[in-house]
Parts: structure tokens; sequence; C-alpha cells
């Protein structure tokens, strides 16, 4: 595509993908979420961003590589400026849309001051934590943990896919035992860091020194410590710190995607020792957690969202917490830029071109459920029959998976009794000329997309 015809919108996710080669994990996330173009005059790029704060870190430290990353696009620009992202005026709430949040709703700057003695996140507390069924164990066998640090649940070993709030609950720990005791040191890093931190002083003869750093602490949080699989040494020496924290009492917590029995790369015996204290999973969050966990994200951020867009974000976006916190951001930032409030149709376009579908559910599944919601023969969708209360479900499914899973027309027609995939094209679009204009057809869609990615 030429730089002519690319959008502010195009240009700046482009930019955005040489600026995270340019720059690490952790500081793209902080400093670059939440930012965009506002406007161009002439050959100077306006970029809008979430806090002063970050406008002054961006031009100090990523100014270069912004405009390099953005010249590369297109060379005609020659300058950037930063803008903070305005308040919009005040206006009356309209019916299904999100009023304008304050300015810096969409970035707690809280969560840029880590503590560097500890690399707690002063976010990260169980004040903020929100609790519901698919977490309930994990909770509770962290809370139990600062009642009696060493001796309850040593080790707590806390597992789960990405995105379901391990981090948040680890680091709760850590923050609440700071509170309540100010004299004992706690430690968060992730595995990554520690191997780091290892091969390091090693190279750099401090290897006793390296010992004598990580036992000195009362509680050692060690987030994501399947990212050491089959790093001999490395295993070795966190075998050797976890034996001499242990035999002293001293609170250790792990976080990992999977149960420890099933680590690829790691030895028994520290297997055994992630399985010495107590294990507690947190799995999926299910559709009345997603939506508590929305209400109690826009809570904090200061602004309200109308019910049924909560309905919708909770429904549609599934499994994955940063992601729920990736749209609601995604909302503000773009009633902050609107200067008005966001409807729910906006947050279906947000939601379907930034949110990855569920990928897992199969065909035979999606004819299953819509059958289901239907009520009628799953068989009946792959027969020859005309009848009227079979061909609008057999469209509704053609149209599901196309739009919600990205099928080709002829494997859709195929897998559904081998039909022509001119007859799938038609009844795509069908069902997408019909949701125009009736408001019950789109209600059903997003119900039945609801109930696919459940």
């Amino acid at each position: 595509m030429p730089p002519t015809s690319m959008t502010s919108r195009e240009l700046w996710q482009n930019a955005l993908v040489q600026i995270e080669l340019g720059t690490s994990e952790a500081s793209f996330r902080t400093w670059f979420r939440n930012t965009d173009i506002g406007g161009r005059d002439g050959n100077t790029v306006h970029v809008t961003v979430p806090s002063k704060i970050v406008k002054e870190w961006l031009m100090e430290k990523h100014h270069k590589l912004i405009l390099k990353a953005l010249r590369g696009l297109d060379s005609n620009i020659r300058a950037v400026e930063y803008t903070v992202h305005r308040t919009a005026p005040a206006t009356e709430r309209k019916q299904g849309r999100t009023p304008p949040p304050e300015e810096n709703a969409s970035l707690d700057l809280q969560s840029l001051y880590i503590d560097k003695r500890d690399n707690l996140n002063p976010r990260y507390t169980f004040e903020t934590f929100v609790v519901g069924p698919f977490n309930q164990l994990a909770h509770a066998a962290s809370k139990a943990v600062l009642e009696r640090p060493g001796l309850a649940y040593n080790p707590l070993f806390i597992y789960g896919s990405t995105g379901h709030g391990k981090t948040h609950l680890i680091q709760a720990i850590g923050n609440s035992f700071k509170k309540v005791h100010a004299n004992k040191k706690v430690l968060y890093v992730t595995s990554e860091r520690f191997a780091v931190d290892y091969i390091n002083a090693v190279r750099a003869g401090r290897a006793n020194g390296f010992k004598d750093q990580y036992r000195q602490y009362d509680v050692l949080i060690m987030d994501d410590v399947q990212f050491i699989a089959n790093t001999e040494k490395t295993q070795e020496e966190l075998f050797h710190l976890f034996n001499a924290l242990h035999d002293n009492n001293k609170q250790i917590v792990f976080s990992s995607d999977k149960h420890p029995n099933f680590l690829p790369g790691f030895e028994d015996r520290l297997k055994g020792r992630f399985s010495a204290g107590m294990i507690a999973e947190i799995p999926e969050p299910d559709v009345e957690s997603r939506t508590a966990i929305i209400k109690a994200k826009i809570e904090q951020h200061g602004f309200s969202i109308p019910d049924d867009i909560i309905q919708y974000i909770a429904e549609g976006v599934r499994g994955n917490i940063r992601e729920i916190e990736g749209v609601l951001n995604m909302i503000v930032c773009k009633s902050q830029l609107k200067g008005k409030g966001v409807s729910l149709a906006d947050v279906r376009t947000l939601v379907k071109h930034n949110v990855k579908p569920n990928k897992g559910v199969s065909v035979d599944e999606v004819v299953r459920r819509i059958s289901q919601y239907y009520e009628i023969p799953e068989k009946s969708i792959y027969e020859k029959t005309r009848k009227k209360e079979v061909v609008k479900p057999r469209q509704i499914i053609m149209y599901m998976l196309r739009e919600e899973f990205s099928i080709s027309y002829p494997s859709i027609g195929e897998k559904l009794g081998g039909r022509d995939h001119t007859t799938v094209i038609h009844s795509c679009e069908k069902i997408k000329q019909e949701m125009k204009t009736s408001p019950s057809l789109e209600q059903e869609i997003e119900h039945i997309r609801g109930l696919i990615h459940s």
C-alpha cells in the first residue's frame, strides 16, 4: 500500500510494528498503549498520548525510534509532535452510547511507578482483584498464605493460561505482605529475569553474590516459571535456592501456564518441589465473571458503559482478561478522539478487528450449538431440504463460519453437505443485508456468537 493511501490508523499501526521490534516488550506495553495519530499537518504527524508523563517519556526516550518508523513508511514525514488526549466537552449520555471518559482515564498512572526494590506494581492488590467462581480457589489460597507465610501452602503454585490474572494475584500477595510486615523483604521476579541475573553473575564471577542476594528475601514470587524449561544450570540454581528458602520457612510463590506435573523440560526433582505445597488453577472466566471484571475495570477508570455494551463484551471477548482490558482501553481512546460516546456498533467493530476469534471450536460444534439454539435436528443442516425452519439456521451457520473463523466459501460448502460455494456466498450476503434492517436478527446473531465462544 503506498503511503498516500494509508489512513492515519493504518500508518500508526504499521509504525507500531517497527517500534515494537526496536524496544523491549515491557517498555512497549507501558509507553505505547493507547497512543494513536490524532492528525497530520503537512509533514508533521501529531501523535496522541494518554497522559503528560507518557508524552515526556516518548519525547525523551523514543522520539528517534518513532520518527524513523514513520519515515520508513512515508518519507514525506519530517517531524512528530505529541498531544495529550483532551477531555471531551460534557454531553448528555445518549441511548446505547458510552459517555466520554475523563482525561487519562485509560491509563492508571500509578501502574507506571513500579518499586525497583522489589519489582512490585502497586496497582496489583487484592482490593482491585475481581473474584469470581473461576478463581475463588486461587484467591483463597493466596489470602491464606498471608495468614501463615512460609508455613501454610509453601510453595503456592498458581497456573492458568495467559491473561487470566495470575500476575495480578501473585503480586497482590507481595503488596499485602509489604503492608503487614514492613521490615520483611519481598521480591517479585520473572523466571526469565532470574535466568539472566544468574548467567550474568556467573560470567562476572559473582555466583556466590547471586546466591546471597536471592536468599535474603522473606517472600520470593517467581512469575512464568515455564520460561526456564530446558535450562539445566538455571534450574539447578533454582532448586538450591528453593531448598534454602523453604528450610528457613520463607514463603515461595510460583506461577506458570501449566500444572507443574505437565511442565516440559523440567527435572523431576524441581517438579516435586513445585508440587510440595498448594496448587491452584485459574481457568477461563465464565460470562458472569467477565461481566463483573468489566464493571470493576470501568469503575477503576472512572467512566461508565451501558449494560448492552457490557453484555456484548462479556459474551464476545472470552477467556483473556487482558483482551477485555484492551477492548475497554480502545473504547476510552476512541471516545476521547471522537469527543463523544461510543455506540454498540462501534464496539462491535472494535472487537471484530482487534480480538482474535476462538479457533478451537470445530465446524461440527458450531452446527451443534446453532441447531440447538433454533431447536432443529442437527442432521437437517446437512440435508438438501428447503424447509424454512432449516434454511435460516443453515444460512446463519455459513455466515458465522465465514465471519468468525474466516473459513473459505468452498470449505464451508463442502463441510455442510457438499454445497456449491456460490450458495454459501449468497447465504452470507443475505444474512449481512437482513441484519442491517432487522434488529431482532442482529440480536439473535449476538446471542449465537456468545454461545459459540462460551
